[in-house]
């Protein structure tokens, strides 16, 4: 048996693929197992995420996605896509995003946890026609496989502009970097002055970049601190534009030692038509100290009456029940 072949088979037994809804109780953890740096979106009227399989990095070959009709009762997908669909990819498949363009699903992703410009890896692009795969690489090597700027090719999150621009905010190693993607998601298109990569970082920013728009601002959200310890957290800024400048506002995401601890690499929901927000995060439970050991969380995110995102208050309980229009 191959190596990928027994690592799935040892994830399957351990996280068996389930076929009906997965949430036993309501609440946080939204389902079972150990996953981090969820990806919440809407396709549809379902609610997705799009988590790292948390495990040594040498397990990472693959990607689970879980749908929900109403942000509790949770359905498993296995193997969305794993590294039998992406030869160039080894270990380390990290923190999916994934937008809908032209009936198609655009899945990035990390792979290999390249630490050089002489190593293989990076980000990558798969693509489907429906929200749960299966997958396959798109370009069948990296969309970004080196070091730009001193950013780490990893953590990625594309970002569609409200002229309908998509954008690709990724990286690690304390920078940031911003890129234009054309209009096959092949390749970048330069900026005006030339620069296809424009670092963008904010002052404690680590990885995990995320932004939305709100009442025509733009939201950057990043994580700080180290994904192992317990002070993991997401802070944030806002300005007139997806380049910045981004003026650290502070934090609004981080542990409750009464909760949980590490929390952070998160993601943002909207119900459309709404002033109504979800955060999507991963958390490490009290009794846990593996730094692996991570689970997804949904809690409520709100705004004070000048746009400032409220501190977040990690729960148990987890959000209500939310429906779909």
């Amino acid at each position: 048996m191959k190596k990928t072949a027994s690592i799935l088979l040892f994830a399957t037994i351990c996280f068996p693929a389930l076929s009906q809804s997965t949430a036993s109780k309501p609440g946080n953890p939204v389902f079972p197992g150990w996953y981090a740096d969820p990806e919440g979106i809407i396709f549809g009227k379902k609610f997705w995420i799009y988590p790292t399989y948390s495990a040594p990095y040498e397990q990472q070959v693959f990607f689970d996605a879980f749908s929900s009709d109403d942000l509790k009762t949770w359905k498993k997908h296995h193997a969305i896509l794993d590294t039998s669909s992406v030869k160039w990819a080894k270990k380390a498949m990290w923190a999916p995003s994934i937008i809908e363009k032209d009936k198609k699903y655009y899945f990035f992703f990390g792979a290999n946890d390249i630490q050089s410009d002489q190593e293989k890896g990076g980000i990558g692009v798969a693509v489907a026609d429906k929200p749960e795969g299966p997958f396959k690489d798109y370009l069948g090597k990296p969309l970004i496989d080196k070091f730009h700027n001193g950013a780490q090719p990893i953590d990625q999150f594309v970002f569609k502009d409200k002229d309908g621009q998509h954008y690709l905010f990724y990286g690690g190693w304390r920078h940031c970097n911003v890129a234009k993607l054309n209009k096959d998601f092949t390749g970048f298109i330069p900026f005006p002055d030339g620069t296809t990569f424009k670092e963008i970082t904010p002052e404690g920013y680590v990885e995990g970049p995320f932004m939305f728009i709100r009442n025509g601002k733009y939201y950057f959200m990043w994580s700080e601190g180290g994904w192992t310890g317990p002070n993991y957290s997401v802070a944030y800024a806002i300005a007139d534009s997806p380049f910045g400048p981004f003026k650290r506002v502070g934090k609004i995401l981080q542990q409750d030692p009464q909760v949980a601890t590490g929390a952070g690499h998160h993601s943002v929901i909207q119900v459309p038509g709404k002033d109504e927000w979800y955060i999507v995060y991963h958390r490490r439970p009290l009794t846990e100290t593996d730094g692996n050991h991570r689970e997804t969380c949904i809690d409520v995110m709100s705004f004070d009456d000048k746009g400032m995102i409220n501190p977040v208050k990690i729960t148990r309980e987890g959000t209500a029940p939310v429906k779909l229009k």
